[in-house]
């Protein structure tokens, strides 16, 4: 199934997951949770809405409302990555963890060296769909949810820091507020930015 890369109308609701090169728990690493955070931020600040995410060791799954907007979604996600290798590397030269950093140098090719790229800290490609039905919506939440009790990092989805299922399972906002799928009927999305 083909995703559209302009947000159109009526914005939409998007899964989207991007990991760290070669799979390395750089987030867990470098404790650099903040700068998933920190992209929420900026997403909130133009007009998108979190849904639902967790942020594992190595990946981030989310689920974001995004605007109807000019800007692909492949910008939004890619811009968004920039930013979070920038506060990682930063992590990662303040924990003075140069065998990462090196190796990190390494997985930059030819090309991106040419255009000043020092480190490799994401996967280049990022997965998203659309959510277009309320099941689909559901399965995604529900996988997210459940990833860090199937990778043995919490017991229960609510136990888990960096996850929105403590909203979802309690009504209690976690680390990370957000706003619920069932929530996000009542906003309108088709408002240009």
């Amino acid at each position: 199934m083909s995703v559209r890369t302009k947000i159109g109308e009526p914005g939409g609701v998007f899964f989207i997951t991007f990991t760290c090169a070669r799979w390395l728990p750089l987030f867990a690493m470098t404790t650099g949770y903040a700068a998933v955070y920190k992209w929420f931020d900026w997403l909130k600040e133009n007009g998108h809405h979190v849904v639902g995410y967790v942020i594992m060791p190595s990946h981030v799954h989310a689920l974001i409302a995004f605007r109807t907007s000019k800007t692909s979604i492949n910008t939004i996600i890619g811009n968004g990555k920039r930013f979070m290798a920038y506060e990682l590397v930063k992590l990662l030269q303040l924990q003075g963890r140069q065998d990462i950093l090196e190796q990190l140098a390494v997985w930059v090719n030819q090309t991106q060296k040419l255009q000043n790229k020092k480190h490799e800290v994401f996967e280049p490609s990022s997965d998203k769909k659309e959510c277009y039905s309320l099941r689909f919506t559901e399965q995604k939440i529900n996988y997210i949810h459940y990833n860090p009790c199937k990778e043995g990092l919490a017991q229960l989805p609510e136990d888990y820091m960096h996850s929105s299922a403590k909203y979802y399972f309690t009504g209690k906002q976690g680390v990370y507020p957000i706003i619920t799928y069932m929530e996000l009927q009542d906003i309108d999305l088709t408002l240009s930015l």
